[in-house]
């Protein structure tokens, strides 16, 4: 094996889970919120309203997880392929990969004179990790877990789909349905905030978008359970 196990997550690791969670939460809460307010409309039958809510969770929580995993597992085979494909050519094609090197540096401005030396130097140190680097940007064995980004994303898409389904069949049925509301708006804006933040975006665009498409995620799967209601 090329690739060795690390059981300490690294920084760029742990941000990659963290991002996998904060999408899959926001996922949580909109596709729950989106069959309660459907299913709620078209019937005011509570148990039926929590059972649509709980298996839309759960099938949320499950295709988020399986998704993410199939994801990562096929950008980590991307990457052991490009690794023992660069370890082959380092001991058929050793020339051809020291000019690589030499070229890389002298794309950026340095002379050949020590692009070379800078080649030469990195080559007899380290030189998988140096052609990795070079040509795919990567750093050997540091790479995201498949079953911990996929652990991720069940436990933040079931726990965001928790707050609208708590929402909606807990509160008082005066209150279910804005209650339901202000709940599912906070927790996009939060979403969106720390999406922004774990990207270095603009975090008030990201509040004000995530806010918007969980209004009209609303919006649209109230009126089509009005729609459709009227038929059952």
């Amino acid at each position: 094996m090329i690739f060795k196990k690390h059981k300490k997550q690294t920084l760029d690791e742990k941000l990659n889970n963290l991002r996998a969670g904060v999408l899959g939460s926001n996922d949580g809460i909109l596709t729950v919120v989106g069959v309660l307010f459907s299913v709620g409309v078209a019937t005011t039958n509570p148990f039926t309203i929590f059972i649509a809510g709980l298996s839309d969770l759960l099938a949320c929580a499950f295709s988020m997880a399986g998704g993410k995993y199939a994801s990562v597992s096929s950008q980590r085979d991307t990457e052991e392929s490009a690794v023992a494909r660069e370890a082959q050519l380092l001991k058929t094609d050793f020339s051809g990969e020291r000019q690589d090197v030499i070229d890389y540096y002298m794309k950026r401005g340095i002379s050949q004179e020590t692009s070379t030396e800078i080649a030469d130097d990195l080559l007899t140190k380290n030189p998988l990790q140096t052609m990795v680097s070079v040509k795919y940007d990567l750093e050997i064995g540091k790479y995201m877990s498949p079953w911990s980004a996929a652990f991720s994303s069940l436990v933040s898409a079931a726990a965001g789909g928790t707050l609208p389904l708590l929402a909606m069949t807990l509160l008082p049925a005066e209150l279910k349905w804005s209650g339901t509301i202000v709940a599912v708006i906070i927790a996009v804006a939060l979403t969106g905030f720390l999406s922004a933040k774990l990207g270095n975006g603009m975090v008030k665009v990201a509040i004000i978008r995530n806010v918007i498409v969980g209004i009209l995620t609303m919006f649209i799967h109230y009126f089509v359970g009005i729609i459709f209601g009227h038929y059952f």
